[in-house]
């Protein structure tokens, strides 16, 4: 950038200073919303989970803002011109195959408000939540055995909630009385939309403070600078060339377990990269499809982009770099024809639509990894809804849904994190808000050991939580990876599946990832525990002094830490694990000695193969 002044795409010359503020203004805008939200909301899934997110638009319904991904305002525009909208609207959609791709379960209900300057339509600011519920088969919305979308809720195709900034009471009563939890949605919706019209506000101080061809010109130069750091930065570190990669959910809810494959071939040409995922398997007649095509991706593109920050020189440069709207110029999508587990026509149920939107930046992760020598962390799975349902003590119904993390991939530079969610800001409910809301006792949170993949680098470890109910009820469970691990690289193993289990009678009842409604007995135990992530690097080149580090810190277990990584320990009286040199040396050399090939650029794991061969693994084997 010139220092004194930059052009933008349109010929307007923008000062670098009144850029640098626009920019961050806009920053500010989207994390004041946020917090707004936050505070005010009511579902513990919004405001203790923090599953939201929030995005600011240009007129042309570009994403001007790269803190994390959003839904998109094309659908509304699409049925509501701008010249139709009059400050006061706030507009509203959750149907999955009506608003351009970017929801994809009922449960995100999706807020749009537009902002004005001058009486016109400048911007468009958007808030979606995972609300709690919205109706459909089971509490929570998200049937795990659903065929259609109609078991999954209520779908709202775009609709205007608010005209001139008076409710339409129709459509708000319908929408109440489709939800288990009608107080707390309609809360819920009220502080989505307030925050966003307060959002608003702010965006016209912007365009009052600096007029509107300066702002225009900022927007465009922000679009701009994202799509060169793509095209300039980070592209040149992919060898022009075709790279295959598939990966695969391994259950839908209703049919045996298998793999639905999802197919990707990354052909990458000087500044362009073309995702053609050609070779995906047919939609499913379980809830795992994702209807991904649409508005020539620019969602889906938007979703995975930011895995080639990774390639960027170093850690601290790739934390700066935002994804808007402009790295959509750098890729081009080639979508199977309709019918696809990412083309799947209406009414096939999404609601577990997540399997197949993160195996998608697994896909990405795993061709571009082939392309620069495994410089690319490993695979994580970092999202999974866990819960439970029935009447508390007082006869009351109640219903609390979690969402919970998992480990990251381990890195060329560092291991990977401890039990992180892929929602930024997000986290786990705090065992207290737990136990004085709901008839439930947590009795166990740590960080499960063993469950990061094993590597130069390990993979971060995912959660272990037991929830002791207080009363009869049932468990809700939407998870994937139970049996196939999260992928390793450059020789890195892949980290432990998830498990859901629940005491009866002194053993262990073991769920699957897809659970509508199992009974849980007062008294019972469930046990949670998270996906890890995948290894990277050869383990018996991780440093001794790591691994006993790990065993100390129970990270990792004395048999994992000689079995996995040839590493022979002592334990001190004070529980320090010191290092046998001489047997680990020996001990390492024997294990290279055994290995019969070299190891693989990207291991699945145990459960791959037992599933290749037919066989259906423990979806709880850990």
């Amino acid at each position: 950038m010139d220092m004194m002044t930059t052009t933008a795409a349109a010929g307007t010359i923008v000062d670098p200073i009144v850029l640098q503020i626009v920019e961050g203004t806009l920053n500010s805008i989207e994390a004041e919303i946020e917090y707004a939200i936050e505070r005010t909301a009511r579902s513990p899934m919004i405001r203790e989970a923090h599953d939201y997110r929030v995005g600011l638009f240009d007129k042309r319904c570009r994403k001007l803002t790269g803190r994390s991904y959003s839904a998109m305002p094309n659908a509304v525009v699409r049925d509501f011109p701008l010249e139709t909208m009059r400050p006061g609207d706030v507009y509203l959609m959750n149907d999955t195959y009506l608003t351009e791709g970017s929801i994809g379960h009922l449960p995100d209900l999706c807020s749009t408000v537009p902002v004005f300057h001058d009486g016109e339509v400048v911007a468009l600011i958007q808030a979606f939540g995972h609300h709690d519920d919205i109706g459909g088969r089971v509490p929570g919305s998200m049937p795990g055995t659903a065929t259609s979308v109609f078991e999954e809720g209520l779908a709202v195709p775009p609709i205007k909630f608010y005209s001139e900034g008076v409710r339409n009471e129709a459509a708000f009563t319908i929408i109440k009385r489709n939800t288990r939890v009608p107080e707390m949605l309609a809360a819920d919706l009220d502080s989505e939309m307030q925050a966003c019209l307060m959002g608003a506000r702010r965006m016209a101080e912007l365009f009052s403070r600096f007029g509107r061809d300066t702002v225009e010109a900022c927007f465009q130069a922000i679009l701009d600078k994202c799509r060169d750091v793509f095209a300039r930065e980070l592209l040149p570190k992919i060898a022009d060339g075709e790279y295959v990669w598939e990966d695969y959910v391994e259950h839908d809810g209703l049919t045996d377990p298998k793999l639905h494959k999802i197919a990707l071939t990354m052909i990458k040409r000087g500044d362009k990269i073309t995702l053609d995922f050609t070779g995906t398997d047919p939609q499913s007649t379980g809830p795992i499809n994702w209807p991904a095509d649409y508005a020539d991706g620019a969602f889906l593109i938007k979703w995975i982009a930011p895995i080639l920050r990774n390639l960027a020189d170093t850690p601290e440069r790739a934390a700066e770099i935002d994804v808007n709207e402009g790295v959509c110029e750098v890729f081009d999508v080639i979508f199977p024809p309709k019918g696809t587990l990412i083309t799947p026509e209406w009414p096939a149920p999404t609601n577990a639509r997540s399997f197949v939107l993160l195996r998608c930046l697994c896909l990405l992760a795993g061709a571009v990894a082939q392309a620069v020598d495994g410089r690319i962390p490993a695979d994580q799975e970092t999202i999974r809804y866990t819960g439970f349902f029935g009447l508390d003590r007082d006869g009351k119904p109640f219903l609390s849904r979690e969402v919970l993390g998992g480990g990251s991939g381990g890195r060329f530079y560092a291991d990977g994190n401890d039990a992180i969610h892929i929602v930024p800001d997000s986290r786990n409910q705090p065992a207290e808000f737990t136990e004085t809301r709901f008839p439930l006792l947590v009795e166990k949170l740590a960080l499960r050991t063993d469950s990061g993949g094993a590597g130069y680098r390990r993979g971060g470890l995912g959660y272990e939580k037991h929830y002791r109910a207080l009363v009869d009820c049932r468990t809700i469970v939407t998870a994937d990876r139970v049996r196939l691990g999260c992928y390793g690289v450059k020789g890195g193993q892949a980290g432990q599946p998830f498990c859901v289990t629940v005491d009866l009678e002194g053993e262990a009842r073991k769920l699957g990832g897809l659970v509508d409604g199992e009974p849980v007995k007062a008294g019972q135990v469930v046990r949670v525990v998270t996906t890890g992530g995948g290894g990277w690097g050869d383990p018996l080149e991780r440093e001794p002094e790591r691994v006993a580090r790990d065993v100390t810190e129970g990270r990792v277990s004395h048999d994992a830490a000689r079995n996995a990584y040839g590493v022979v320990l002592i334990t001190t009286a004070q529980g320090v694990a010191s290092i046998d040199t001489a047997a680990t040396t020996a001990l390492r050399d024997e294990m290279r000695l055994r290995r019969s090939s070299p190891l693989p650029m990207i291991d699945r794991g145990p459960g791959f193969e037992a599933m290749l061969n037919g066989s259906n693994p423990d979806p709880s084997s850990s």
